[in-house]
Order: C-alpha cells, then sequence, then structure tokens
C-alpha cells in the first residue's frame, strides 16, 4: 500500500506536467479542424470538424501540390544523408586509425568548430556559394556534408572517432596478415561494426537537416525546388489572408516524417548514444 501511494505521488505531477506540455500540440491538432472563424474561440476543438482542411491544403498552392514538396525534402534529405555518412565516417576512420602529422592538432581544431557559432560562417559561405552560382540548387546542402562539414558534421565525426577507438587494432593486424589494405579495414571491418554510431548519425542528420528552415530559405528561392517547410510560407500572401485551418494542417503533417523516424528508431538511437559515452 506505501509503495502504491509512494508510486502514485511520483505519478501524479508527471502526468500532470506531460499534460501542459502536451497542451500547445493538443490545440494544434484541433486548430488545424477549425475555419478562420474558430480561431479566436477558447475551445480546444471545433464545433464541427473541417478534414477538408487537410485535403484542400494539399493542393492549395497553384501549379503544385505537397506530394512535390515532400519529393523535394526527401531528395535533399537522402543526399545530405548519403554524403555526410561517407565524409563523416571516412574523416573518423582517419582521426580513430592511422597515423599523420599533426593529427591531434587537426583533431583539436575539428572539435573547436563544435563550439563555433553557426551564425559566424552565414555570410562568407553565401557569398562562395553565390560566386561559384549554387544559390537555389540543392548543392550548399550536399557539398559541405560531403566535406563532413553541414549541419553536426563535427559532431558526428566526434561521435564516430569514439567508437571506432574502442575497436581493437589486432583486428587490423589480422586483416593486413590477409591482404587488406586500409581501405579494406574501414569497408568490411570499421563500418560493420560501428552501425549503432552510423544509426544515430541518420537519425540526428535527418531530424537537424529535415528542420533546417533558416538554411533552406536561404538557398533555395524558386517555389519549384521547395522544400515542405518553405512551402509553408506560401500560405501567407501579401494581404495578409491566411487559412489557419489549412497552414496548420500541413505544418502537422510536416513533422509527421521526423516524430516517426524518432519513434520507430528510437532503440537505435539510445543504444548508439548510451554506447558512444561508455566507449569514449
Amino acid at each position: 500500500m506505501r509503495l502504491s501511494l509512494k508510486r502514485l505521488g511520483t505519478h501524479i505531477p508527471l502526468i500532470f506536467t506531460s499534460i501542459i506540455m502536451m497542451y500547445p500540440v493538443i490545440w494544434w491538432m484541433g486548430a488545424s479542424l477549425k475555419s478562420n472563424e474558430e480561431m479566436s474561440m477558447a475551445s480546444i476543438f471545433p464545433k464541427v470538424f473541417r478534414w477538408s482542411n487537410y485535403s484542400e491544403g494539399w493542393i492549395s498552392v497553384p501549379n503544385y501540390s505537397f506530394t512535390h514538396f515532400y519529393l523535394n525534402t526527401f531528395e535533399l534529405i537522402i543526399g545530405v544523408l548519403f554524403t555526410s555518412l561517407i565524409s563523416c565516417s571516412l574523416v573518423a576512420f582517419a582521426f580513430g586509425r592511422l597515423d599523420f602529422p599533426l593529427r591531434k592538432v587537426w583533431f583539436g581544431i575539428m572539435l573547436v568548430t563544435l563550439m563555433l557559432p553557426t551564425q559566424v560562417t552565414i555570410v562568407p559561405q553565401y557569398i562562395l556559394f553565390s560566386k561559384l552560382d549554387w544559390i537555389d540548387t540543392y548543392l550548399p546542402f550536399y557539398i559541405p556534408h560531403l566535406l563532413a562539414g553541414g549541419i553536426g558534421g563535427p559532431f558526428f565525426i566526434y561521435l564516430l572517432v569514439q567508437f571506432i577507438r574502442s575497436i581493437p587494432r589486432d583486428l587490423d593486424e589480422s586483416a593486413k596478415i590477409d591482404g587488406c589494405n586500409w581501405f579494406d579495414i574501414y569497408w568490411r571491418i570499421i563500418l560493420p561494426l560501428i552501425k549503432p554510431a552510423l544509426v544515430t548519425v541518420v537519425i540526428y542528420c535527418f531530424l537537424w537537416n529535415w528542420d533546417d528552415f533558416f538554411g533552406q530559405l536561404l538557398y533555395i528561392n524558386s517555389v519549384e525546388k521547395y522544400t515542405v517547410n518553405l512551402a509553408l510560407k506560401l500560405f501567407v500572401d501579401s494581404q495578409g489572408s491566411v487559412p489557419w485551418g489549412q497552414m496548420l494542417a500541413m505544418s502537422l503533417l510536416s513533422i509527421t516524417p521526423s516524430v516517426l523516424v524518432f519513434f520507430l528508431a528510437q532503440k537505435h538511437f539510445v543504444e548508439g548514444i548510451a554506447s558512444g559515452a561508455v566507449k569514449g
């Protein structure tokens, strides 16, 4: 009985706090089914549920549907994931396994970039990409990740280095005896053994780049290449007339992939972070 009361005393504040934290999301879901006239009402859910907000919002942009914007977003994200995995794993392998001049110095410089605010590099990056005529393309996202930069690049390298350093070097020596070169060791031995860390990199990279509204707004100009995040701002016209229900419905759908990725990969996400903390 005492144990039950103790648990109850612990759970009640947690439940109450959870309700407070979930209230904006619940309101968001309810508001996505409202008409503009009902937006100012205090009730969470409307009197009449306007499910048409979802279907109308999906095709509300002239000449385009949100299917087009989702395809653009996945094209951007998949390219970023692919380039980031290749470059970060190769750089991490070099730092974790190879001996080259000033290795510790370069690794320290890489760690310093973790503390460098993104705002510091925005202007020079934009000038550089503008001179290369990369504005209004996806190259400003692909190329930095291909060079182990971009959003989260240094963090991904650090995470992978910690995993690689925990792998016994005896495996490298055995592989060399069998005739493997360094690339064979990287491809056949290291990559399979750091799979939990690679999954963590994929999850982080997907979530951070999916939510990168500012970068997409900065480099993408034409509606044809808009991502889902940028398409949402098309609901606001020059006269200020906004179909709030449709916009909230599409914004709710826009976060669905991120939520699904997090919950479906949560086990691997926790495993990768926990393993990295222990092995580091």
